[in-house]
């Protein structure tokens, strides 16, 4: 996730480094060596666009807009819910930790790096990681090395584990409902963050309005040529820059796991559970908290 203080002017006509600049950048260039080959054209050829009337792509610019920034509302809405889901994973495992703050040591300590071992493993499940190598770093799991879903099956163990206890008369049934209801939480969480992980936005919708942008732009050159000459250049890449830039950066919301500058912070997020669930285990060697990189924090 890309972190940054509000623009100043100089960020607004100098940043490189936070912007989608980057990523669209060969678009923008094929664009610019297009515009600059319908100009010659125009010089060599006057009137040979006269007929391209600049209003069609008004309104079709007009149009594209609106459904572009459908589109990026509902890759923002993705991207919202996540960052909202592992908000709800963070107070469970805080609000867990507290109602077991009376248990026996070990007991605690089982719960707890059963924690960590959760955030872990649905970090590197979400995001195509080794999953198991997250978990063990926490947690043996071990006859469910074979389940298919690692993350879930360290829910289990902690489920079995407190109902263990209660079975032992080590807390008591109202006790075990109150701990139940954060391990269902945590269970809601995982299946939320998989329903976004492994429910794109529709690839023909994306298509549609990839397709719509590219020639739009491509052929926007050959109606402003013959009038604007080498003006042209400007009005087509600032064009250009917003479509493309709202296309791009759409495509990193949509996916607000990944990897992607702008992608959510899923490192430092469950960095933030470890250190939280090792301080309250007495533990003075907590991990360093993550910080931006180049003012992204992964």
């Amino acid at each position: 996730m890309i972190l940054r203080s509000k623009p100043s002017f100089r960020d607004i006509v100098f940043a490189v480094n936070g912007s989608i600049l980057p990523r669209i950048a060969p678009h923008l260039i094929a664009i610019a060596l297009i515009s600059v080959l319908a100009i010659y054209a125009a010089q060599e050829h006057p009137g040979i666009f006269t007929r391209i009337s600049a209003i069609p792509f008004t309104l079709i610019g007009i149009a594209l807009s609106v459904f572009m920034s459908f589109r990026n509302n509902a890759c923002y809405a993705r991207w919202w819910e996540g960052r909202r889901l592992w908000g709800e994973l963070i107070i469970a495992c805080r609000s867990l930790a507290r109602q077991t703050s009376t248990l026996e040591a070990d007991d605690r300590r089982f719960l707890l790096r059963g924690l960590c071992a959760f955030s872990a493993g649905l970090a590197a499940h979400l995001r195509g990681q080794d999953e198991w190598k997250a978990i063990t770093h926490w947690f043996d799991i071990g006859t469910a090395s074979n389940n298919p879903n690692l993350t879930n099956a360290v829910l289990d163990q902690i489920g079995k584990y407190c109902l263990t206890l209660m079975h032992r008369g080590r807390i008591d049934p109202i006790h075990y409902s109150v701990i139940e209801q954060q391990i269902s939480a945590l269970t809601e969480v995982q299946g939320g963050c998989e329903r976004i992980a492994y429910t794109p936005v529709p690839f023909a919708y994306s298509l549609l309005l990839h397709r719509t942008a590219l020639v739009f732009c491509v052929t926007l050159p050959f109606a402003l040529a013959g009038t604007l000459d080498w003006w042209a250049l400007l009005p087509v890449l600032l064009v250009a820059y917003t479509f493309f830039g709202l296309d791009a950066l759409g495509h990193q919301l949509e996916d607000p796991f990944g990897l992607e500058p702008n992608a959510l912070p899923l490192d430092a997020l469950k960095r933030t559970i470890e250190r939280e669930m090792l301080a309250l285990l007495g533990n003075d060697d907590l991990p360093a908290a993550i910080k931006p990189h180049r003012n992204i924090l992964m």
